[in-house]
């Protein structure tokens, strides 16, 4: 039988500290939100693997190391208001609502949804706002409702899957001093980046490192020549 604590120990000393994450709560976060509660049924031995592990739809949990340094390299405050691109399973809509103020998390797939919310059950849940729908190229619906007459609504963005290009309404949503980390490129060649809105009309972008997952349902797609 699987000795789930020394597998989550190995987790974060082969995998997630050579990945630079070395902030302390971070690590202790990974103890706590235990990642094997949000693998699929059959698949609970793969939780601590360095590896997707498909969760159907199309579907993928990232690699622990990018779930891990995404977190870290976000420095996510408890005022912080965050909106997740893709709910998958619901780990990754755990770890950021256990620091930061507020999650909404958007899936497009209703199944998918379903099974992240009772994962979520015990995770602070009065932090947390599920909602179902196509936010690919931004998001207009949850926590915008906030923020009338603006287009800077959220401190946090995250997009769990990749765009080959990066609409540029996610950028407009930023709060001043706001952070979007976006997988960006097709496939082989992605990118990870930390962007930050430094003024209304700045910002600065920051390439964490190499990543390819899968892209989101309708992504936005550059102009292809074609002959």
């Amino acid at each position: 039988m699987l000795d789930m604590e020394q597998a989550r120990f190995n987790m974060i000393e082969q995998q997630i500290r050579p990945c630079e994450v070395l902030e302390e709560r971070i690590l202790e976060l990974l103890k706590h939100v235990r990642r094997e509660h949000f693998v699929p049924e059959g698949k609970r031995e793969m939780a601590f693997m360095d590896m997707e592990i498909p969760l159907g739809y199309g579907a993928s949990m990232w690699q622990p190391k990018l779930e891990a340094r995404t977190v870290q390299e976000l420095h996510l405050t408890r005022s912080d208001k965050v909106l997740e691109v893709g709910t998958g399973s619901g780990y990754l809509t755990a770890l950021l609502s256990l620091l930061a103020g507020h999650v909404t998390s958007v899936e497009i797939v209703p199944e998918l949804s379903a099974m992240a919310k009772q994962h979520l059950y015990a995770y602070h849940r009065d932090h947390i706002t599920l909602e179902i729908g196509d936010a690919a190229r931004g998001w207009s619906g949850g926590m915008n409702d906030s923020y009338p007459g603006t287009g800077a609504s959220y401190d946090v963005i995250v997009l769990t899957g990749s765009t080959p290009v990066l609409p540029v309404a996610f950028q407009n949503s930023l709060n001043i001093g706001g952070r979007l980390f976006a997988i960006v490129g097709d496939a082989p060649v992605m990118e990870a980046r930390l962007i930050t809105r430094v003024a209304a009309d700045a910002f600065e972008t920051l390439n964490i490192m190499e990543a390819c997952v899968a892209p989101l349902q309708n992504a936005l797609q550059p102009k292809r020549f074609v002959f």
